[in-house]
């Protein structure tokens, strides 16, 4: 292919000039250039030595190429085209369009969802909300055919009724949910189909910025869908404080609908699942994000194993170690996470870890900053054990350690804030249908008759803010409450609805 590329310039360029003939500079052996002999303008001097320059290196490339390189499916032969059309031929059979038909809390009277409103007028408490139903359509992959594997994001089955899987070939399967992982945006679906094509999983390792990627979905419900881009960054975090994130960044256009789609290397392989994008207009602009395909992959594990996530955690908070740090601290290294915290009872204390402590390494591999510590940690199962490489008084040892159980703390109104007595609050849960749409805490229980019910306060309530205070967490909740004084004024959100509540 490149040698006629190259006869095809040597050809041309000794038509464009009858009878001036092609010399190779004895002084320049690697240089080609089309040398007149009867005078020719300077236009069309630099014209044919850029085109012999290009013939040069076609030549010195197939001399570099590999023969497998040189079979890479971007120039198609017969049409004299740039493509990716056999990716796709080869990927489109494994991506699926997923709606979900679900119910959801019509929006009522506000006036139902105050307290002393339903008590004037006898409206009961328990007065069950009137429902409607919505529809919603994502993307999807089949990661393993023979099983009916089906990768895709939380929030795109999120509280689902009935999910419908419609395949390449316009064939509908009802999907069975065996799990999902808000924390990841990553679920897993399954369907009984016969006849299925999957795709397979690239290497994240592998992945660098500015790779070629493509990705397809669904975007708008208008059907299969194929964008394309580079790898724009690796390792993203910071959308949200409360998931576990390491996403790869590409300008290749996910719009909505792209959700659950894959993304795809130049051999078709799986490097990420399409997740979010930032769109200040509301529309793409070429900032999209994916769930790398390792982080899809631990999670997709535990989903078929216990059809749920067993998440630990070590009971340590850290920080990252900046160049600043390491020179303060005699650090040997300007990079890691240092423990600042360590809890009581936790699987850190009892491997014997301390504030101060440099980790370095994971499993022997170098950690970078504190994210990535955390998404290791928040990938393993509970009860894994890791080896950490640490840095303690300048020197260097090796700490084993088993992660241990996750438990959500609580804070009681009775000794936190006497005005809330009666009611239990706790951080939102994990798997809470609100978790990263809404910054607050949760009412986990409200004792009937006490303090608290009578001022209106209800299980389920969102606080939002007090005293105009957003609460994000429940240390900051119980931070903000104690200092108020005598009077709470409580911002809730109950269903689709917000209403203030004063206690006092």
């Amino acid at each position: 292919m490149i040698k006629k590329i190259v006869a095809k310039v040597v050809h041309d360029c000794g038509a464009r000039l009858k009878s001036d003939v092609l010399e190779r500079q004895p002084s320049k052996a690697s240089q080609m250039v089309c040398s007149p002999r009867q005078g020719i303008s300077a236009g069309k001097r630099a014209t044919l030595a850029t085109l012999a320059t290009l013939a040069a290196g076609f030549w010195l490339l197939a001399a570099t190429l590999t023969p497998a390189e040189a079979k890479m499916p971007f120039l198609d032969n017969q049409r004299g085209v740039l493509t990716v059309a056999p990716i796709i031929e080869k990927a489109a059979p494994a991506v699926v369009n997923i709606s979900v038909r679900s119910t959801r809390p019509s929006r009522e009277n506000p006036l139902f969802a105050d307290p002393f409103f339903r008590r004037f007028f006898g409206v009961p408490d328990e007065l069950p909300e009137p429902e409607r139903e919505a529809l919603s359509a994502g993307s999807g992959v089949i990661v393993d055919a023979k099983k009916g594997y089906i990768l895709t994001n939380h929030h795109v089955i999120k509280d689902g009724d009935q999910i419908t899987v419609r395949l390449h070939d316009k064939r509908q399967y009802t999907a069975k949910l065996i799990g999902s992982d808000p924390r990841t945006d990553i679920a897993l679906l399954q369907i009984k189909a016969k006849g299925l094509s999957d795709l397979p999983f690239g290497k994240i390792k592998d992945l660098k910025v500015g790779d070629f990627v493509i990705a397809i979905g669904n975007p708008f419900g208008l059907g299969q869908t194929v964008t394309s881009g580079i790898v724009s960054a690796l390792g993203r975090s910071g959308l949200s404080a409360e998931n576990y994130e390491n996403f790869i960044q590409t300008d290749a256009p996910i719009n909505p609908g792209n959700s659950g789609g894959p993304l795809l290397d130049t051999r078709g392989r799986i490097v990420g699942i399409n997740t979010a994008i930032i769109a200040p207009s509301g529309g793409n602009v070429g900032i999209g994000f994916a769930v790398p395909s390792d982080m899809a992959q631990a999670v997709m594990a535990q989903l078929i194993r216990y059809g749920k996530i067993k998440r630990g955690r070590l009971g340590i908070i850290i920080q990252d170690i900046t160049p600043d740090i390491a020179t303060a601290l005699n650090l040997p290294v300007s990079s890691g996470a240092l423990i600042s915290q360590v809890e009581k009872g936790s699987a850190a204390e009892k491997a014997g870890l301390q504030p101060g402590d440099a980790i370095i390494k994971v499993d022997g591999v170098t950690l970078h900053n504190s994210n990535e510590l955390r998404n290791i940690v928040g990938l393993r199962e509970l009860g894994a054990k890791l080896k950490l490489t640490i840095i303690r008084n300048g020197r260097e040892r090796v700490i084993p350690v088993r992660i241990g159980k996750s438990y959500p703390q609580t804070v009681s109104g009775r000794s936190t804030v006497p005005l809330l007595s009666g009611a239990t609050i706790t951080d939102i849960p994990a798997d809470h249908p609100m978790k990263g749409d809404v910054s607050g805490v949760l009412v986990a229980q409200v004792t009937p008759g006490s303090p608290a019910w009578r001022y209106g306060l209800r299980r389920g309530d969102i606080i939002m803010a007090v005293n105009q205070r957003p609460v994000p967490n429940l240390s900051a909740f119980a931070r903000i409450a104690k200092a108020a004084g005598d009077v709470l004024a409580l911002n809730i959100l109950r269903g689709d609805i917000e209403l203030l509540i004063v206690a006092r």
